[in-house]
């Protein structure tokens, strides 16, 4: 059984979706008709900007969402899911690609969560920072340590065994990385983000992207689409959009999401998008299933 995976943000390269656009009438259609409904040349970003306007949020996330979504359409018959998922933002790729959401809608409500987003972090300015090799426990425990002297430290992305992803307040999250190594961290490595994505820190941005989601009309997908919130499949469209919601302040449990897949029947992954770091994770979670990417 074949599943499809979609990758969020950090995935993103400048130059993506150039071939598609230059070789493929469906995927020019699409990329020509994302310029319009965004009211700016995402394409000239994405196909010859520099990195440096490609990492803004606002352009980031329309733009791996492009190029996973275009890319999966592109395959036409070929696309044939048993089930998909996708990371952080690549949810929402991994709907429109099942067909739970239009092109149309699901660039929207994308635009929508990475404005809201953008906003939410200069409100409430934080990080994130990956830890590398200490059991899950280990981490929440910590997390929790730091969380009661005032600071806001949750554990985000459970992304493969031995890699956990901590997001919160800056102060809080340097305190934790301490911590972390003094307990065994291999490494806590702060990252390159504008904020403390999937933590209590994206609250406004929950609340305004919810009302753009409730607005928004889902229909069944053709497969089941494991969600982040929980790792399960789902195909009710309400409870689609409500774990869509809860999205923004919650973990990503991507770890338990793959094992569900494969437990599932899931026996080989595509990755559709950008990067190859879902087909790694995929690699560190189980050794014995096939993970490959579109290139």
């Amino acid at each position: 059984m074949k599943a499809f995976v979609f990758p969020g943000q950090g995935s993103q390269f400048v130059g993506m979706g150039k071939d598609l656009y230059d070789n493929n009438a469906l995927a020019k259609k699409l990329f020509d008709q994302a310029d319009e409904i965004l009211g700016f040349k995402i394409t000239d970003v994405m196909f010859a900007g520099t990195d440096e306007q490609l990492k803004e949020t606002k352009v980031t996330q329309p733009a791996v969402f492009l190029h996973s979504v275009i890319s999966a359409l592109c395959l036409g018959d070929d696309f044939k899911p048993a089930m998909v998922a996708g990371h952080s933002l690549g949810e929402f790729s991994a709907l429109v690609a099942a067909g739970a959401l239009s092109f149309e809608d699901g660039l929207r409500l994308v635009a929508a969560r990475a404005n809201a987003m953008q906003k939410a972090c200069e409100a409430n300015p934080g990080t994130m920072a990956a830890i590398i090799a200490l059991p899950d426990e280990k981490v929440e425990e910590i997390c929790a340590e730091v969380s009661k002297e005032g600071h806001t430290v949750v554990a985000a992305n459970y992304n493969c065994p031995g890699q956990l992803v901590i997001s919160g307040d800056k102060d809080g999250i340097l305190e934790a990385c301490d911590k972390l190594k003094a307990a065994g961290a291999k490494r806590a490595l702060p990252l390159k983000v504008g904020g403390a994505f999937h933590s209590p820190l994206m609250q406004p941005a929950k609340e305004e992207l919810q009302a753009a989601i409730e607005k928004t009309q889902f229909a069944k997908p053709v497969c089941p689409v494991y969600q982040n919130v929980d790792a399960m499949p789902h195909t009710d469209p309400e409870e689609i959009k409500q774990n869509l919601i809860a999205q923004l302040t919650s973990s990503v449990r991507w770890t338990k999401s793959v094992q569900n897949m494969i437990a599932d029947g899931a026996d080989e992954f595509v990755e559709c998008g950008p990067g190859k770091a879902l087909r790694g994770m995929i690699g560190r979670i189980d050794k014995n299933v096939k993970a490959t990417g579109l290139e």
